[in-house]
């Protein structure tokens, strides 16, 4: 029995700026694409947030995550294919990452800081929908204001022409 070789890989991915309000979701995504192949994730950082050089699929800006994960040499072709079926992900770029070491991969592992910006984004969302909550709910609770303004009688306008 032949045992397969594992190689490293360096992804980069780009969902749309919509998908920044769920960030969770993007990374969820990501993480189920690659545990279907049985790759393993060494590493996991949202590498930027920008505008794009060109439209894709009529999206203006969007969100970069930058993945290290091991997987076996002939899953690449399966990773790629479900990243390019994807409908949440615009592009995609996974090239080998020989030139780091693991340890490298390992220490540019941002998943710590980007749970911390998920748990706020979501807490800014929840504060936005409170607010809206609030004030349509005050809108609908308040009293109809008329006013009052001063007419002429209609003698008025006729004592006038005379």
């Amino acid at each position: 029995m032949t045992e397969e070789l594992i190689n490293t890989y360096e992804g980069l991915f780009l969902f749309p700026q919509a998908q920044a309000g769920d960030l969770q979701a993007a990374v969820d995504h990501l993480r189920e694409i690659l545990a279907k192949t049985d790759a393993t994730l060494i590493s996991l950082r949202k590498w930027d947030e920008r505008r794009l050089a060109y439209e894709i699929k009529g999206n203006k800006r969007g969100v970069y995550l930058l993945a290290y994960f091991a997987a076996p040499g002939p899953t690449l072709t399966a990773i790629e294919r479900a990243c390019n079926l994807s409908e949440l992900l615009l592009r995609s770029l996974i090239t080998r990452a020989d030139h780091l070491t693991r340890e490298q991969m390992e220490a540019a592992d941002g998943r710590a800081e980007l749970d911390d910006e998920i748990k706020l984004r979501a807490e800014e969302t929840a504060k936005a929908q409170q607010r809206e909550a609030d004030s349509t709910a005050s809108e609908e609770t308040a009293e109809p204001v008329t006013v009052e303004t001063e007419t002429a009688p209609k003698d008025a306008a006729a004592t006038m022409e005379s």
